[in-house]
């Protein structure tokens, strides 16, 4: 384990090869995934990224989902289903850790959707930048939201709540602060 200090916060290099992984749902139900972005690293370096839409089971949309990443039934309704959208996801991330911004909800979606699918989950090993960027960031930041979390390490997220645009910024905050 590398010690190093960014802007004045001590933080450990423990992982820097992993894949950072967004879901966006459909509904409230976790299993509703809607559409994933993953961002493959190696070496500390970005190798390889995938953006899929995917037909969401339940497949219906609640408005405030819809609001927050704008899409819905025209977007998906001819989408591949998750277990097609996981088998191309699956050997890009053979092996590694994966990484999301409040791992706790990305998590809970893959568990769900494995579960709905009847498909034997793998036990993937999570690291959150969420509980990472409280550690290193404190109370120095006004929240600890993605976007505001990005910027503090020198990322701007456009596009916020597109799941690969918050998979890259997932990606970014990881190698300076994981």
């Amino acid at each position: 384990m590398i010690i190093f200090v960014f802007d004045g916060y001590l933080a450990s290099l423990r992982v820097n090869n992993f894949a950072a992984i967004d879901f966006e749902t459909a509904n409230e139900q976790p299993c509703s995934v809607c559409s994933v972005g993953v961002v493959v690293v190696r070496g500390g370096e970005v190798v390889d990224t995938f953006y899929s839409l995917i037909h969401p089971e339940p497949e219906y949309y609640r408005w405030f989902c819809q609001r927050v990443h704008g899409l819905g039934p025209a977007d998906t309704d001819q989408a591949p289903v998750f277990p097609q959208v996981w088998r191309q996801i699956a050997p890009r991330i053979e092996g590694l850790p994966l990484v999301a911004h409040n791992a706790r909800f990305d998590e809970g979606c893959l568990k769900a959707v494995f579960r709905v699918y009847q498909m034997d989950y793998p036990d993937y090993c999570f690291h959150d930048t969420l509980t990472a960027s409280r550690r290193c960031f404190g109370h120095t930041l006004e929240n600890h939201q993605l976007q505001t979390v990005a910027a503090a390490c020198g990322y701007d997220l456009k596009l916020h709540h597109h799941a690969l645009a918050d998979a890259e910024a997932c990606a970014r905050i990881a190698l300076k602060i994981l």
